[in-house]
């Protein structure tokens, strides 16, 4: 890792008492509203750095705020805190203690650099106007965003823009990228289920086969991608679950899909829930079976303001070089609830490479959950990173708010 910026080099000499927290944290992860020694910690750290704080916003969500100066600007920052129901399969020092709780998607790293950059925001004071600190419970599909919108995070902490950012493993260590527009997708959950006729299966003109009515419909649900929506967009259905029968020999009287829908944008969304009713029920009277859809909506598409981007891009040029800031990088179809925010107020959530990769085994310093992407077993989040999410927040507050 080659340092691009002086405050890099000046960052490094505090990381092991930062690797110390985040590793302290990875140890002992908490579920979705459950963050209740996280959120201690983060209140701790707050408090002995100087900063205002505070807590039970979104019941388990701690917000800092620091202020300087007498601007009146004001920025949001947020780091998720909570970790996933799964079992780790590392074997180093810091692995979880709490069997069934994993730390595999690298909030233990995000709130570690927040509280790092509130703790040199406070200490240097070089801008002029408000920070506001906000740590999120419940990002791994609990909603703890609209939580804490709902407890008036932006009525009681007025911020211009807020800002997002999340460790990307397959990324380079020093890298980043920042989109403008979709960053992640929506992720909305679709049911179905048919009704039949049951009928002995070697007497399948007495029935009416809700098994293959199913089957119909998981193929022809991918033609709504495929030909309504628009080739230049975006947009995934996927059948994950297909539950019917009991008995080799009898065709069952009913079956249910699951699964799920993704997009980057509403209308493209839109299309997605009318397609999926329109092809179950045009599928099902073919089939002379009856069928009812559940489509229900979860997290929104992240979608970045253009300006706000386009401000984060040049921060991250300034802090990694312009050679390492992608602005054109795929964006994910995986979900995120800082979708939520960025409805309220424009914003931009970035991607911090988390290294990794093909040549991750031959990188000692992190060669154990190196090479995992999120949500696998064997992820760790990458300390080497620490510092250089530290200089991105602090560079972004200090050109935010310079007086």
């Amino acid at each position: 890792m080659s340092s691009t910026h002086p405050l890099i080099e000046a960052l490094d000499a505090r990381v092991a008492r930062w690797t110390q927290t985040r590793r302290d944290l990875h140890a002992h992860p908490e579920l979705a509203f459950e963050e209740n020694r996280t959120a201690d910690v983060v209140a701790r750290s707050l408090r002995a750095a100087g900063v205002e704080v505070h807590e039970g916003i979104g019941r388990t969500g701690v917000v800092g705020v620091l202020r300087n100066g007498s601007g009146r600007g004001a920025i949001g920052l947020r780091a998720d805190m909570d970790a996933l129901p799964m079992t780790e399969q590392n074997t180093f020092a810091h692995r979880s203690t709490h069997p069934g709780r994993m730390h595999g998607c690298g909030h233990d790293g995000h709130t570690a650099m927040l509280l790092a950059a509130a703790e040199y925001l406070a200490e240097t004071r070089g801008f002029d106007g408000t920070v506001y600190f906000i740590f999120q419970p419940a990002e791994e599909g609990m909603g703890g965003a609209p939580a804490m919108i709902a407890d008036g995070l932006f009525e009681r902490f007025p911020m211009q823009a807020v800002f997002g950012l999340h460790n990307w493993p397959g990324l380079p260590v020093g890298q980043m990228a920042v989109h403008t527009g979709p960053a992640m997708a929506c992720s909305d959950s679709i049911d179905i289920t048919i009704d039949g006729r049951g009928a002995h299966a070697a007497m399948p003109h007495l029935g009416a086969d809700p098994v293959l009515a199913g089957a119909a419909i998981v193929q022809s649900l991918q033609s709504i991608v495929s030909r309504n929506v628009p080739p230049v967009e975006c947009g995934v259905v996927s059948i994950t679950q297909f539950n019917a029968g009991e008995a080799y020999n009898v065709i069952p009287q009913s079956a249910t899909l699951r699964g799920t829908a993704r997009a980057f944008t509403p209308e493209v969304r839109d299309q997605l829930e009318a397609g999926i009713a329109r092809v179950v029920q045009g599928v099902a009277a073919a089939h002379d079976v009856t069928a009812s859809t559940t489509y229900r909506r979860g997290y929104p598409p992240t979608l970045n303001s253009e300006s706000e981007a386009a401000f984060c891009a040049t921060v991250a040029r300034e802090v990694f070089g312009d050679g390492s800031v992608h602005t054109n990088y795929p964006p994910s179809m995986g979900a995120e609830d800082f979708a939520y925010m960025l409805q309220e107020k424009p914003g931009c959530y970035v991607w911090l490479g988390n290294g990794g990769g093909p040549d991750a085994a031959s990188d000692p310093a992190h060669a154990e959950g190196g090479g995992c992407m999120l949500h696998n077993p064997r992820y760790d989040f990458n300390d080497r990173i620490i510092p250089l999410g530290v200089a991105y927040w602090t560079r972004l507050v200090e050109r935010w708010l310079e007086g």
